[in-house]
């Protein structure tokens, strides 16, 4: 019996699933890492820390499949998207901590850009807004602050890449120096329309062409994890940004299917097929994951602070122990009591693509306990997706009818049902909803002939359960309604 390793990077632990022909998780292993909050609005990792607790785990997830590494026939990789690593090309040592997708610390540079008028230019190659959420201004920013890495950089010297590009270039003991379409389709530098890294682009940033690795389709063979460190000489050959994985994983790979990942962030996306759809709405176009050269696209909305809510209600404001305590404290309440909160820690994302805001809660009473104020914070996730899928209906042009659903947060009933209140929509679980790692999985084993096709992996998808909207329309005006005045309060603020 052969098996398929996944190794899941993301923005607060690194995991290692195996997965069976069926899809079953035969053993899975997980380590969390620390969070680097140098200034406000800073977020950084160390890339030691990242790529020790990615090692770290892939033994003992072999181990609980009761396995070695000789029965792995593939490995996949997904990863935490837009988060920049440079490296010593000749070393291998970073440079600098890793600067995670949610740091807004070039906000300030991205605004001068749009007002100097590059956002036309930046939205026709790349599909993305102009933001610090993408890599091109944090690869800017390393090279402006960090002492020579300019210098270097200009000699050859150093290796950008996001966090894929990192593990693979460790996992291969430096033989691997590449990418593929999804994670280039986040850095603003690649033209998702050409396949190539944008000349025009590069010059405006900043950005030598030698620091930016090779870029291949997500089902491809990268090379071989080294030996030494994982036990056996292991082709790599599955590797999709996070949320494109979970895309492929809920096999939404035809033209409309349409998933929400609730991991860190929340994270909305449609297959539009091999046409990329313009947004009106503040959505971006960028490139789902594929097995062939030839390129297909989503619309895509990003909630910066989704299930991150919970984690603060957990360690900063020590609220609850454990995350799935929340679900038991919305459901001892009827309602919020009038509670909003706004968990904008880092501005807020699509379709608002605020830097400027913050967090803010409105409707405290001497009434409001604990319970109201857990559910305010769970609600907030349920608003801020609401807020993607109009955006999306609009650019369509239609009605959106059902949303997949996976990552941690959706194994919460209270949030998936107010989810599908507040949306109008029937939301779909599926019965594996680590889909993210089985979308890096099938990329690999569709590569070596585990699996034959698409086909040949639909019969593993299977529904757990379906939420319907139960809210009537009055209460769900009024909801809405003071999410809205939520976000203008936030504004006030400023």
């Amino acid at each position: 019996m052969k098996y398929i390793l996944a190794l899941d990077q993301g923005t607060t632990s690194s995991r290692a699933i195996v997965f069976d022909k069926k899809g079953n998780i035969k053993g899975i292993a997980q380590q969390e890492f620390p969070q680097i909050y140098p200034k406000n609005g800073w977020v950084e990792h160390d890339p030691l820390d990242i790529l020790g607790s990615q090692v770290g785990v892939i033994g003992e997830a072999l181990i609980r499949a009761n396995i070695s590494a000789k029965d792995i026939e593939a490995i996949g990789i997904t990863n935490q998207r837009e988060t920049t690593v440079v490296w010593d090309r000749v070393t291998g040592k970073p440079i600098y901590n890793a600067i995670v997708w949610q740091c807004r610390r070039t906000a300030n540079y991205c605004e001068e850009l749009k007002k100097q008028g590059y956002q036309e230019m930046v939205y026709e190659k790349t599909g993305l807004i102009i933001d610090s959420y993408f890599s091109a201004t944090k690869i800017k920013w390393i090279l402006d602050n960090v002492p020579k890495a300019r210098e270097k950089a200009e000699k050859g010297e150093l290796c950008f890449g996001t966090v894929d590009t990192y593990v693979m270039w460790a996992l291969s003991e430096k033989h691997i120096f590449a990418t593929d379409y999804t994670n280039a389709s986040r850095t603003m530098l690649f033209n998702i329309h050409t396949l190539e890294w944008d000349e025009e682009l590069l010059e405006l940033f900043g950005i030598p062409r030698a620091m930016l690795p090779e870029v291949h389709p997500s089902g491809y063979l990268f090379g071989y994890a080294s030996e030494a460190l994982v036990g056996a000489r292991i082709p790599i050959c599955g590797v999709a940004g996070d949320q494109q994985a979970a895309l492929f994983g809920q096999l939404c790979t035809e033209k409309g299917t349409i998933k929400n990942t609730y991991g860190t962030g929340c994270f909305m996306l449609m297959n539009t097929g091999d046409v990329p759809v313009k947004s009106h709405n503040g959505l971006i176009t960028t490139l789902a994951a594929c097995i062939s050269d030839r390129p297909c696209y989503v619309l895509e909305g990003s909630v910066f602070v989704g299930g991150a809510v919970v984690k603060w209600l957990r360690d900063e404001m020590r609220l609850i122990r454990k995350a799935d305590e929340t679900e038991r404290y919305a459901l001892a309440v009827p309602d919020t009591n009038g509670v909003y909160v706004l968990p904008a820690f880092v501005g807020l994302g699509a379709p608002h693509w605020d830097s400027d805001i913050r967090g803010t809660v409105i409707g405290l009473t001497r009434a409001t306990k604990k319970e109201h104020f857990i559910r305010a914070a769970l609600e907030s996730i349920a608003y801020q997706v609401h807020d993607i899928l109009r955006a999306m209906e609009e650019d369509l042009g239609g009605k959106i009818r059902s949303l997949f659903v996976d990552g941690g947060a959706s194994a919460n009933n209270f949030l998936m049902q107010f989810q599908s209140d507040i949306l109008g929509v029937d939301v779909i679980r599926p019965k594996v909803i680590e889909v993210t790692a089985l979308g890096a999985a099938y990329l690999a084993g569709l590569k070596v002939g585990y699996w034959r096709d698409v086909d040949d992996i639909r019969q593993n998808i299977g529904v757990e359960r379906i939420f319907k909207p139960e809210m009537d329309a009055e209460t769900k005006a009024k909801l809405l309604k003071g999410w809205n005045k939520c976000i203008s309060a936030a504004r006030g603020a400023l």
